[in-house]
């Protein structure tokens, strides 16, 4: 006896496919009483997801893929928590992938998409490029990329606006009266760090404040933390330090924290990403919100045009940033003391 449908389930119910998916999956605040007769109605039915049968019988699995660095980096939960949700609320499933930045990894993870037949994935990572992805694409598997130039046939691109955000960064330092200046950008062969390094670079060159130093590093609070060690090292200290990501920011504080080096009164710091642990560093982090629970749902919804669309063709999305001014920005002490000595005077 072949099980139940996840429509008649909702017919029964009185219901919506939809709101089927979002009670069994939690993904929203469902009324009590909806909730309690859907699932009533599941276990008369006993009713549950078959993955594989419905492969066999409509020829199509219900999985998307979702390909990230890693999971312990706390920029991508946002993205896999919007991705997801999007999915469920179709009544679709995920499949998480993470390259964990290694080349081997990256073609397992390739593989694992091709035998999970999934009908497309997003690849939110800059360690896949479309390469390594053309088995996925030859397969007739629908891509969405982030930044990684126009779209064509089974592949869409995201294109995140960090210029906007860099550029706001860039004026909030130079109306504190900054002029010291210090980089800590990502990985050089990351294209994600590289975008965002070329566009700080040429903001701060365009408004004359051409860095002391720029020092590269993975997206690891200990690489930020040494970056800040070399800067320390040097005759002069910049007064504000740009970094190429929240964690190497946190590890900048740290290391600046560790040497004495009070901030924001001596050394600025900004962050970029805005993650969930920015607001609770001490200063709370000045950063550029990269909004990535919509990343994750834009991603989804990319990739579900696209498979309906009867050439298969892609699109370009576009994702604002914009900076978020915390405590970890003042202006710099020599203008301070200015500011106080210029307030003395006018009070005599």
């Amino acid at each position: 006896m072949m099980g139940a449908k996840m429509s008649e389930v909702a017919a029964r119910a009185g219901v919506s496919k939809a709101t089927v998916s979002r009670v069994l999956n939690k993904t929203h605040t469902i009324a009590p009483e909806t909730e309690r007769r859907v699932l009533e109605v599941v276990r008369q039915l006993n009713y549950h997801k078959n993955v594989h049968a419905r492969r066999l019988a409509t020829g199509r699995s219900d999985l998307f893929g979702l390909v990230i660095s890693e999971i312990i980096n706390p920029y991508f939960p946002e993205i896999i928590r919007g991705f997801q949700a999007e999915a469920w609320d179709r009544g679709f499933d995920v499949v998480l992938c993470n390259t964990e930045y290694s080349s081997e990894r990256s073609q397992s993870v390739i593989q694992k998409l091709l035998e999970s037949d999934v009908r497309g994935v997003a690849i939110m990572t800059s360690t896949l490029d479309r390469s390594v992805t053309a088995e996925l694409r030859d397969a007739g598997i629908g891509l969405v990329f982030c930044n990684l130039g126009p779209p064509e046939t089974l592949v869409s691109n995201i294109a995140i606006d960090y210029q906007r955000g860099i550029s706001e960064a860039i004026e909030h330092v130079v109306e504190l009266g900054h002029r010291r200046t210090a980089v800590i950008a990502g990985p050089e062969d990351n294209r994600t760090a590289v975008t965002i390094k070329n566009a700080l670079m040429a903001g701060l060159e365009d408004r004359k404040l051409n860095p002391l130093a720029v020092i590269h590093s993975n997206y690891r609070v200990d690489a930020g933390a040494s970056a800040v060690r070399a800067f320390l090292a040097t005759p002069e200290l910049p007064t504000v330090i740009f970094c190429g990501s929240d964690l190497i920011a946190m590890g900048a504080m740290s290391a600046l924290e560790e040497a004495g080096v009070r901030i924001p009164e001596e050394v600025s710091v900004i962050g970029i990403d805005d993650i969930s642990f920015a607001f609770l560093a001490r200063p709370p982090l000045t950063t550029i919100r990269v909004p990535r629970e919509r990343l994750g749902r834009i991603a989804f919804e990319a990739l579900d045009k696209m498979q309906k669309l009867k050439r298969r063709k892609g699109a370009d999305y576009y994702l604002e940033t914009e900076l978020v001014i915390r405590k970890s920005t003042a202006p710099p002490r020599d203008r301070r003391q200015r500011a106080v000595k210029l307030s003395h005077s006018r009070k005599r």
